[in-house]
């Protein structure tokens, strides 16, 4: 083989790699149910070849959502100036879940697909604990300070509200609709961010 077609070869591989990613990510972007066969369909390959590229559908989603979320302070830019931590909270609690709402097909086939393979669930992109962290800066001087393990503990508890996971709880299983979904859940999340730094006031 000469180099120009090893060059030739490698060039159409990235070809072929990039359009099942863009396949992916315009999926995404619709809110539909994402499969392998959905994506391959859209790539115009088979579901063998984008299996080639990717190992399952795990690793192709996050590869398809990188830099799609913006990072915690670009997020949380409109609350920039408070130092409110029950607000900055509220905000980053449905800046996530109106996120995840519109990527609720990739986020829900993560989901799946990570709670059968529970070593997989790093593939997670995790952004939730990027917000969590970022929205509660403000009580790193305070509660960070004087109470670690408080201020662990708070972040713990607002990952399991400030989640897809009870996102699709409260709409699939207590029948909720999307905006009154993430009401609950910023309630619940200011909550216990309120009860958090009450002591310090």
């Amino acid at each position: 083989m000469t180099a120009q077609a090893g060059t030739g070869r490698t060039n159409q591989k990235q070809r072929t790699r990039t359009a099942i990613v863009a396949a992916a990510r315009e999926l995404i972007g619709t809110g539909a149910e994402v499969t392998m066969p959905a994506i391959a369909r859209a790539a115009l390959v088979s579901e063998a070849t984008a299996y080639r590229y990717f190992p399952d559908l795990p690793s192709l989603i996050s590869e398809a959502l990188a830099g799609v979320w913006p990072p915690p302070a670009e997020a949380l830019g409109p609350v920039a100036d408070s130092a409110d931590p029950v607000e900055r909270i509220a905000f980053a609690c449905e800046f996530l879940l109106r996120g995840v709402l519109a990527r609720q097909g990739s986020v829900r086939a993560m989901i799946a697909a990570t709670v059968t393979r529970p070593g997989a669930a790093s593939a997670r992109p995790g952004i939730r604990f990027g917000l969590i962290d970022h929205a509660l800066r403000p009580l790193e001087r305070t509660l960070g300070a004087t109470d670690p393990e408080a201020f662990a503990q708070l972040k713990r508890d607002l990952a399991v509200v400030v989640s897809a996971d009870a996102l699709f709880t409260l709409t699939d299983q207590c029948g909720l609709d999307p905006d009154a979904a993430i009401n609950s859940a910023v309630r619940t999340a200011t909550t216990l961010t309120e009860a958090a730094v009450r002591p310090l006031t």
